[in-house]
């Protein structure tokens, strides 16, 4: 029986991850080297530090940790840029979690992204919907480890088990399953046990999606 939804946030509620890409990339030709697509992509659904790292990494330095501070704080200010002028909640989400708020079903955002930007994100979509939320840094080990997840159930006071979660990186699909969550990813492909919305709904969207949908998919969903 389904008693929870987790919700990622960037690229499965709103859309951010374009403006992430631009972060991310501006984030590498300071430090010295542009990120290929193929490194770019790994860093989707990691934390930021992870980014950091995989940037100096491209561009042979060795960070300080007082360089991470400053690059933090310069991402996060250019992401806040950005999000006031282009954040909205992708396709279906509000109706669908309009439905479920109705229901009365627990729902928490799980994020990786930290509380100073993860905030104004659920606001673009509506914190009213959520009971709550995980911010990456309020676990020791964001995704892809599954603490994220399991902390999420122990707020809720629910068996993974019991618990959807729906994810758009490999990263965030990869903890939810370690987790022993179901999980309905919004990607192309995803790890094992994961079902890809595309197959069950045939879209990467939650047009057309309903909580009854929602339900029965969960009742199908490996454990």
């Amino acid at each position: 029986m389904l008693k929870a939804i987790f919700w990622d946030m960037d690229g499965t509620l709103v859309d951010s991850e374009p403006l992430w890409e631009i972060a991310t990339y501006e984030l590498s030709e300071r430090l010295g080297r542009r990120l290929t697509p193929e490194l770019r992509e790994s860093t989707v659904g990691g934390s930021l530090r992870h980014t950091i790292d995989v940037c100096a990494s491209h561009a042979g330095v060795v960070l300080e940790e007082a360089d991470y501070v400053t690059q933090r704080r310069i991402i996060y200010d250019r992401m806040a840029e950005l999000m006031a002028d282009q954040l909205v909640p992708n396709p279906g989400v509000q109706e669908l979690l309009g439905d479920f708020r109705a229901a009365g079903l627990p729902m928490l955002v799980t994020t990786n992204t930290e509380r100073e930007l993860a905030d104004p994100s659920i606001a673009a979509v509506g914190a009213s919907y959520f009971s709550g939320s995980v911010a990456g840094d309020e676990v020791i080990h964001p995704k892809p480890a599954p603490e994220m997840y399991l902390e999420a159930a122990r707020r809720v006071d629910v068996a993974p088990s019991d618990c959807l979660v729906f994810e758009d990186s490999h990263a965030g699909m990869t903890a939810a399953r370690a987790a022993g969550c179901r999980v309905i990813g919004l990607a192309d492909a995803g790890p094992e046990g994961v079902t890809l919305l595309k197959e069950i709904h045939g879209d990467t969207t939650f047009e057309g999606v309903t909580a009854e949908k929602v339900r029965d998919w969960f009742a199908r969903l490996s454990v």
